[in-house]
């Protein structure tokens, strides 16, 4: 589907379809989070710009985000997590949280959920619920055991997931890169704990847990299956999400499928959404704007 070279008809639309679904999925990857001053790894310039030293060391964000380096060199690894986890936990929500919140809890008759590749835990800090929340790649906010033994045990394995204490912090020297002080072990309580690393997905990761996500997923799937029993037209809305890693567009794209649900796709760089029919709105914007220019349309026609 092309893009409207006219954008504030294409406002309008996305207005007209919010008004007129009874439900809504918000979808949304790492340009999501860019206003609220975070980075979203865009590329090596990216990457390097919000961490020189793996410039220097020509290391990119693939090569980083890699359990491998739990092993190798834990201090390394947990670096660049802390420094990760410091940074979003720090962030505050950018406004057009607060917009879809206010669109999620006060339009849509039969709910919301949101599918989110972050791992950031904006939503839940800007008020969603965490139970209508799936974070497909993890969280920065749980740790688990990084030894894989015990995937050979469900019961273990879910018990090999908890949250970080609130209040945490990690002390990570910036010019190496390198976590100082104790490395974090687990699960509370244990007698002898464990090494830990973050219950995130990385990449060529056979050791992540799933217990948490899988959870997740099964409740999208019956919200999802109940929108369907009831026939319910839905919106979804997606903001920030690149075909680097396409999990997030595919999503998107096989919950608009269905005839009674249309696709806003918000992206300052790929808006193309690749389906058929002309529900389907693309905005070339960055998340904030496009979000506070359709409230300000719903607002003009309420």
């Amino acid at each position: 589907m092309a893009v409207n070279a006219f954008p504030s008809m294409d406002i309008q639309r996305a207005a007209s379809v919010l008004r007129s679904a009874r439900a809504l999925f918000i979808t949304s990857g790492a340009g999501m989070g860019v206003d609220s001053g975070l980075p979203d790894f865009r590329g090596p310039e990216g990457f390097w710009k919000a961490y020189p030293p793996l410039r220097k060391l020509g290391i990119r964000f693939p090569e980083m985000s890699n359990p491998s380096w739990f092993d190798t060199d834990p201090r390394f690894a947990w670096g660049f997590f802390g420094h990760r986890y410091n940074l979003y936990s720090a962030a505050t929500p950018h406004r057009g949280f607060g917009i879809l919140l206010e669109w999620a809890t006060e339009m849509m008759a039969d709910g919301y959920f949101v599918f989110t590749s972050n791992v950031d835990g904006q939503f839940q800090k800007a008020g969603f619920d965490a139970d209508r929340i799936v974070e497909c790649h993890g969280t920065i906010h749980c740790h688990q055991c990084t030894d894989p033994p015990v995937l050979l045990h469900r019961d273990a394995a879910a018990a090999c997931i908890w949250p970080v204490a609130d209040g945490t912090t990690y002390d990570v020297d910036m010019d190496t890169l390198r976590m100082r002080g104790p490395l974090p072990h687990g699960p509370p309580g244990k007698e002898r704990p464990l090494p830990a690393r973050p219950n995130i997905l990385m990449f060529d990761d056979y050791s992540w847990l799933a217990d948490r996500t899988s959870g997740q997923k099964k409740s999208f799937e019956s919200f999802r299956n109940g929108i369907r029993a009831k026939n319910s037209s839905s919106v979804v809305v997606e903001i920030g999400a690149g075909s680097a890693v396409p999990t997030v567009r595919y999503t998107s794209e096989a919950l608009a499928a269905s005839p009674k649900c249309s696709l806003i796709r918000i992206n300052p760089l790929e808006p193309e959404v690749g389906l058929d029919g002309d529900r389907h709105i693309s905005l070339r914007m960055k998340g904030l704007e496009a979000l506070e220019r359709i409230n300000e349309a719903l607002n003009r026609h309420q």
